[in-house]
């Protein structure tokens, strides 16, 4: 499970919690502008946008979860399982792809939402595994830039495509009913509730934060949904880089899931791995880890943007702590 949102002060973020419950080796990654990238059924690209992600790289071939390019075009996948659908076959005439192909192929090419969408409308998402041993995950993706968000979502009626005003994405259901669902929380206010029970009776607002009563605060994709929606759209900060960052983390923080809360199989738990923050305007990408609350940050421009290598930072994982005496 994971939650995508995006944010804007004076520059504009795009992020996300990674939840699952074991770990890939995940580095922050640069890919340069002349890093090669094969595709396995369209044409190889050998010179395009940088971009900056988290990535498990394998045989030198970088899988991002989520990335953005230097232009400020941002795209995660996360878990979509039951509803996924890849085509088996080729389609004459489609862009034929496949779904770990997606960020290299979308991020390499274009930059925007605007310029993007009709290629991708066009798009024929393909059963094609990395290896017989990296199969591909159930995905849907969120597709972002400084002016706009899209949900892209290929399922066995086919490819759907949604505008996202929200700017938030989580896991299952579908895109359409999540957004249909926030129906059923239009009395959520960030201000005090009015007593509308009855007229016969007085009823005290007797601490704050009532108006969020009926929020709900489990860690299933759709009430996440819910609260990622409402504290995105809520929220308040000072512009400054630290501020619009610091607000963001505490942003995924009000949904993020805890070790231990959510049991998997056996005595694995799902949990959040890592939360992520790029600038798409400046491409500095920030992280932090369940294990390391301290945000670190990597900026695409001080690495060799003309390269043919990828340039990869492990994550840190290990606690800092401050001492002040």
């Amino acid at each position: 499970m994971c939650t995508a949102i995006t944010y804007n002060t004076n520059d504009h973020y795009f992020g996300r919690n990674f939840d699952y419950l074991m770990s890939y080796g995940e580095n922050v990654v640069v890919t340069p502008r002349n890093f090669p990238f094969k595709f396995k059924k369209i044409e190889d690209i050998d010179n395009h946008y940088a971009f900056i992600g988290i990535a498990a790289v394998f045989d030198n071939y970088p899988l991002y979860y989520d990335a953005t390019n230097e232009k400020g075009l941002s795209i995660a996948g996360l878990n979509f399982p039951g509803n996924a659908y890849y085509n088996t076959k080729e389609v004459d005439g489609k862009i034929n792809i496949s779904p770990f192909e997606l960020i290299p192929w979308l991020l390499s090419k274009f930059e925007s939402v605007k310029e993007a969408r009709p290629y991708l409308e066009n798009l024929n998402l393909m059963n094609i595994n990395f290896s017989e041993s990296l199969p591909l995950a159930p995905l849907h993706w969120i597709i972002s830039d400084q002016n706009e968000s899209i949900v892209m979502e290929s399922v066995k009626s086919g490819l759907k495509i949604y505008d996202n005003p929200l700017g938030v994405l989580t896991n299952n259901p579908e895109f359409e009913y999540q957004m249909f669902n926030l129906n059923n929380y239009h009395n959520i206010s960030k201000r005090d509730p009015e007593n509308l029970f009855s007229e016969k009776i007085t009823l005290d607002t007797y601490c704050r934060g009532m108006g969020t009563m009926g929020m709900p605060g489990d860690l299933s994709s759709m009430s996440r949904f819910v609260r990622a929606s409402f504290a995105k759209l809520n929220s308040v900060s000072e512009t400054s880089e630290g501020e619009s960052v610091g607000q963001f983390f505490h942003i995924l923080s009000f949904v993020e899931q805890l070790k231990g809360l959510c049991i998997t199989s056996g005595s694995n738990y799902e949990y959040t791995i890592y939360s992520s923050c790029c600038n798409m305007d400046k491409g500095i990408y920030y992280y932090r880890t369940y294990k390391n609350s301290q945000i670190n940050a990597i900026d695409m421009h001080k690495e060799d943007l003309e390269s043919s290598n990828l340039s990869v930072y492990p994550l840190i994982n290990e606690q800092n702590i401050k001492f002040v005496n």
